[in-house]
């Protein structure tokens, strides 16, 4: 949800509030702005689209100054256009600020400014702060930093903000509540800041990641001073960032989101890597070894999530609860504080997202933790806020994942999971030795079996092109093939914009069965295992109603071969496993349909990657 990127220091901070907002796009692309100071001169530009059409608009424009912010727009209160795109500004252009999140009470805010004389020219309820800082350094005498902290104080919601102002030619002022942002340390009181790490790395690896209710003042003659609130000063922790730049590119693949699943062949090694020993027979997740005890003992875990992670942690309660035979729930995060749900000291819960900032499953995890609850990570951002606020985690080390429509995230967080369920099972003694043994071996396999499927790119292609103007399409599958199913409908639908629902194979005689006809596609997962034969059974129902049939089956099968209008096969592995293959080919078929009907695939309408807001 939005992205923000501002810098102070001796360069020239246009090109690197535009390199920024590239790199942030991301998060939101609804419109674009910046603000350059340049000797006591704000200037601001915004603009309705893409980055490249701010880029446009500024040509030939004032863009001289060392100090500026920047925003990358997705929008939450008032119509994506030119007036309210970010930065906002007082009636007299001294002060500008950016800002990602929602500030709950702006209404009530507002009605009191305007009572005030204040006069509001967009429809956002960020407009609200900047007015209201200006309100009180006319009212009560204060600086603009003791203005800003005063405003925080009266605001409800979540923010990630930037402050600049005229008369402070030296000095950002950032804060942040519930929403990401980042402070880059450069050199000789040379700072940059973002809501993530992205536009930071190609300037230093240097980083402070701000915590709640914090604000951070970067002034490029004294330095950089956290405070809270409470106007407890705080000592800035630097950590060195692991990213690296070559992995912000395309690296020759037209799109983020085909490169990203052509890296999952590394990036589920590099997932278990470390974590696994075929040799010496053992599963270890580091992060967590201090609490296999808690985990064993739990009344139940239970997985908070939202979207693809969701889809990930019911792979991970089939997992779980197959292998180690330990109770398990999965939450929609985003429903899970709403509902007062019974939570106490013996429950586990586990938050998974890639970002680790995700809103929804950061309010469960507050939620859980006031509860006694013990609460767990597993992420892919290092120094995220999810993997601050756990007692323990995982991290994915699935690398930046750019594409908004997440693909290898999801098979790094299903490999956590399996080696989880692997870890516990073991443990607890659910599971043979031989039969652990076996998954461990067949697991350290599979980036060599994604790979074969990933050589079958030119055949998923021929067939996405028999089904890109499809209006609807039903996707199937049993047991922990289910989630992969929904996993592959949310896919489709997000990136190509066609109607897609995943079902239970068997609930499709429930209701689904109705829609069938000749033009409706059925994607279905029928490798071999324990539900082959029912599988089959729907496929023959299907076949029954004239529907098209999209089989992914295990390699030689002749049998759906028989039976489906196209197969795509994927190598042979233990059934716990075949989530991680059977997903790829969903992947592949949403991201060439979407290609074929000219969709942004980067880049899909009305969503955003890291959604910071509730």
């Amino acid at each position: 949800m939005c992205g923000i990127v501002a810098y102070v220091g001796n360069k020239e901070a246009y090109p690197i509030l535009i390199r920024g907002l590239k790199r942030l796009e991301y998060r939101g692309y609804d419109s674009a702005g910046i603000a350059l100071l340049n000797d006591k001169e704000l200037n601001i530009y915004k603009k309705q689209g893409k980055v490249s059409e701010l880029e446009a608009f500024t040509i030939n424009k004032n863009l001289k100054g060392n100090i500026g912010i920047g925003h990358t727009r997705w929008a939450t209160h008032g119509l994506p256009n030119d007036v309210n795109s970010h930065p906002h500004f007082t009636t007299n252009k001294d002060i500008a600020i950016i800002h990602n999140g929602i500030i709950e009470n702006y209404s009530t805010l507002k009605e009191e400014l305007i009572s005030r004389g204040y006069q509001f020219r967009s429809e956002t309820d960020t407009e609200v702060i900047v007015h209201l800082i200006d309100d009180i350094m006319k009212t009560e005498k204060v600086d603009l930093v003791e203005a800003v902290r005063h405003a925080l104080l009266s605001v409800t919601g979540a923010y990630a903000l930037v402050v600049i102002s005229n008369k402070h030619p030296d000095t950002l002022i950032a804060a942040r509540k519930s929403s990401p942002l980042v402070v880059g340390i450069g050199k000789e009181n040379e700072f940059y800041l973002a809501s993530d790490a992205t536009p930071i790395v190609e300037y230093t690896k240097q980083v402070v990641y701000l915590n709640d209710e914090e604000i951070a003042i970067l002034d490029r003659n004294s330095g950089l001073k956290i405070v809270h609130l409470s106007k407890e000063e705080k000592t800035p922790y630097i950590q060195e960032l692991e990213l690296h730049l070559e992995a912000l590119e395309k690296g020759g693949f037209e799109h983020f989101m085909l490169k990203e699943i052509f890296e999952q062949p590394k990036t589920i090694h590099d997932c278990f890597r470390g974590r696994l020993n075929t040799e010496q027979g053992w599963v270890n997740l580091g992060g967590l070894k201090d609490y296999h005890q808690k985990l064993l003992n739990a009344n139940r875990l239970i997985f908070v999530a939202c979207g693809t992670s969701w889809h990930a942690a019911q792979v991970g309660e089939y997992l779980i609860e197959e292998l180690a035979r330990i109770n398990v729930e999965v939450e929609y995060a985003s429903e899970f504080r709403y509902r007062n749900p019974i939570i106490n000291e013996q429950d586990v819960v586990i938050a998974i997202s890639q970002s680790g900032e995700t809103a929804d499953t950061l309010a469960a995890l507050e939620l859980a933790k006031s509860k006694g609850a013990t609460i767990i990570g597993i992420c892919n951002v290092v120094g995220s806020s999810i993997s601050r606020i756990t007692d323990a985690g995982s991290y994915t080390h699935a690398g930046p994942e750019i594409g908004v429509a997440s693909t290898k995230a999801f098979t790094a967080q299903v490999t956590i999971l399996t080696l989880l369920a692997l870890l516990l099972a073991n443990k607890k003694g659910t599971v043979s030795a031989a039969k652990f043994h076996e998954i461990i071996s067949e697991l350290e396999n599979i980036p060599k079996k994604v790979k074969e499927i990933l050589d079958k790119n030119n055949l998923i292609k021929e067939i996405a092109t028999q089904y890109k103007d499809a209006k609807n399409a039903l996707y199937l599958g049993r047991g922990s093939s289910f989630p992969v199913a929904l996993e592959g409908a949310l896919k489709l639908k997000e990136i190509s914009y066609i109607h897609a629902e995943g079902y239970p194979a068997a609930e499709m005689k429930h209701g689904p069965i109705a829609l069938i006809d000749e033009e409706m596609p059925v994607f279905v997962i029928a490798t071999k295992g324990t539900s082959y034969e029912k599988v089959v059974s729907n496929i023959q129902e299907v076949k029954a109603r004239k529907g098209k049939i999209i089989a992914i089956v295990t390699e030689g099968d002749e049998q759906v071969k028989s039976m489906a209008d196209h197969i795509i096969e994927i190598p042979d592995t233990n059934e716990h496993l075949v989530p991680l293959l059977a997903t790829i080919p969903f992947q592949l078929l949403s991201y060439h349909i979407s290609v074929m009907r000219g969709c942004n695939v980067d880049q899909p309408r009305n969503l955003a990657k890291s959604v910071t807001v509730e």
